[in-house]
């Protein structure tokens, strides 16, 4: 009874680990993905805020923490090393308990995060330059919003009127990539003239732009990827508990093994 409760246990605790290993690997290259991506809103963020920056690497670490855990786990559970599985568990239990705190930080945090971005995409469309290389990929990504989303600026196409270099031009250009032309949006970055020029400065009405902000497209896009990483991390979470349970329960199961196979005297 003990011997087949023991190899139920085994299996079991591999097989979640063998998942665990999986998922540490998607959280590994989603890290990745955020330093790597050049063409879509989070580039913007993690081009204009360090703290994006470092939330990457540590998604990077944890996954890379996460498939050492799991290897560990799985070689622990086949061949029954009782201090391997020991650590195993508490090294499970330091990372469950660092995901939650890191939760209720970003929970907490939501609005300043908001107001952050928000101040980044405003001083980012203020100082929108095409002539300026250091910049190009954040302003590429930029473009590639609004592009996409079929918007322009943050909350409007009026906040492309701050802008210094449009402003200069009495505004008789406009961002292509806010366009609701399609020949414009073949160029799909800068600035294009308009076709009727005007006498004495334009407005962002007398634009051909998409009238509507990026702010509620990039919110709903934001939704959209965080429900994936909520999701991938809640699916890790469960995985480190029952990891934590099942390891427990071997180490206990191979104790009562070895102490039944102790010749009575």
């Amino acid at each position: 009874m003990g011997s087949g409760c023991l190899k139920v246990t085994k299996y079991f605790l591999f097989l979640f680990n063998l998942l665990f290993l999986i998922l540490g690997a998607v959280i590994l290259g989603f890290g990745i993905w955020i330093l790597a991506d050049k063409t879509s809103f989070i580039a913007v963020l993690q081009m204009s805020s360090p703290s994006l920056k470092t939330g990457a690497y540590i998604l990077i670490g944890v996954g890379a923490l996460t498939m050492l855990m799991g290897f560990l786990g799985c070689l622990g559970a086949v061949n029954e090393i009782r201090c391997l599985l020991g650590l195993y568990f508490t090294c499970l239990m330091v990372i469950l308990l660092a995901q939650i705190a890191a939760a209720l930080v970003i929970y907490f945090q939501k609005e300043k995060l908001k107001v952050e971005l928000s101040d980044i995409v405003v001083d980012l469309i203020e100082n929108y330059d095409p002539s300026d290389e250091e910049k190009r990929n954040l302003q590429d990504a930029w473009d590639y919003v609004q592009t996409q989303i079929a918007c322009c600026g943050w909350t409007g196409a009026k906040q492309w009127e701050n802008n210094e270099i449009l402003r200069n031009k009495s505004n008789t250009e406009y961002p292509c990539s806010c366009s609701n032309r399609s020949k414009d949006l073949v160029e799909g970055r800068g600035f294009c003239n308009l076709e009727d020029p005007l006498n004495g400065t334009a407005t962002s009405a007398d634009w051909p732009v998409h009238e509507q902000g990026c702010m509620d497209g990039v919110e709903e896009w934001l939704k959209d990827n965080l429900g994936i990483i909520l999701g991938v991390c809640t699916g890790v979470a469960v995985i480190e508990l029952l990891g934590m349970i099942l390891s427990i329960s071997l180490c206990k199961n191979i104790h009562s093994e070895d102490y039944t196979k102790v010749p009575k005297s």
